[in-house]
Order: C-alpha cells, then sequence, then structure tokens
C-alpha cells in the first residue's frame, strides 16, 4: 500500500462497534493506548475488519491541537 499520509500507527483491532450507518473501530496501538476510528458499515463490510485483524490507523487532519492542564 501506498499512500501519502505520513502519521501511520500499526495496531490491533479489539473492538468493531456498529450503528445504523458507521461503525467505530478501536484500535489498540500498544502501551494501553487504543485509538478509535469512526467509518460506514460498507467499508467494514469490504475491508472485512474484525477483532484480532491487524490494522494501520491512517491519520490525516489539517488541525492538530494540544491541551495541558
Amino acid at each position: 500500500m501506498r499512500i501519502s499520509a505520513r502519521n501511520q500507527i500499526k495496531g490491533t483491532v479489539v473492538g468493531v462497534k456498529k450503528g445504523a450507518t458507521t461503525s467505530h473501530i478501536r484500535v489498540d496501538i500498544g502501551g494501553g493506548q487504543i485509538v478509535t476510528s469512526s467509518i460506514t458499515n460498507e467499508a467494514v463490510d469490504e475491508l472485512g475488519i474484525k477483532a484480532g485483524d491487524h490494522v494501520t490507523a491512517v491519520i490525516k487532519a489539517s488541525d492538530v491541537m494540544i491541551a495541558v492542564d
């Protein structure tokens, strides 16, 4: 796979929760960190995503916010 996005994090799917039109995919990226992606149910079905799959989370954002306490 070749893609222009530079922010790519490998992980393991730990959960797929389907809604009416969208699914929330929870990806364990290690160190106790979970990244959640919201994608269409159609994409989940086409990609065959299920718990235990090894995937790459690709993050493409125009804004990155930083917060401190």
